[in-house]
């Protein structure tokens, strides 16, 4: 499979073995999934694995859009788009999706700081860092503008 993902530039989500006898194989790409690519991933693995599915039934689909983020590479692809965070104590964070190195992200979120000088709070661009590894989830923002 992994030869099939890297030379069409696609990389593995998540695979999933359903009780009810299903394998399902979640894919993702920068630029989004095509269908004709899920059948063609399945017909690859059908063909290579054969007699080896025995009696189950294999499903090959994209990770949903708006799904929290499983891998690495999602967080990547989604550079410079609004995500939210939630956090493990419940709170949500929204912003750009600024940065990610070593498992770590950075999103620049917007906070109210009062300013010496200023009568009133001031709207300002702040940078926050979470480990993927301490939130709850994090997912793309879909923006209807």
């Amino acid at each position: 499979m992994e030869e099939w993902l890297q030379g069409n530039d696609y990389f593995l989500v998540d695979i999933i073995f359903g009780a009810d006898d299903r394998i399902v194989i979640e894919i993702d790409h920068a630029d989004g999934v095509w269908i004709e690519d899920c059948a063609e991933l399945s017909r690859f693995l059908q063909e290579k694995l054969g007699d080896e599915l025995g009696d189950y039934e294999l499903e090959v689909g994209s990770a949903g859009l708006g799904q929290p983020f499983k891998v690495e590479q999602q967080y990547k692809n989604h550079i410079g788009d609004e995500v939210e965070v939630l956090q493990l104590d419940g709170q949500k964070q929204k912003g750009i999706l600024k940065a990610v190195e070593d498992r770590n992200f950075t999103i620049t979120v917007q906070e109210k700081q009062t300013v010496e000088g200023k009568k009133r709070p001031v709207i300002v661009d702040t940078d926050k860092t979470f480990s993927m590894d301490e939130v709850k989830s994090v997912k793309y923002l879909l923006a209807f503008k």
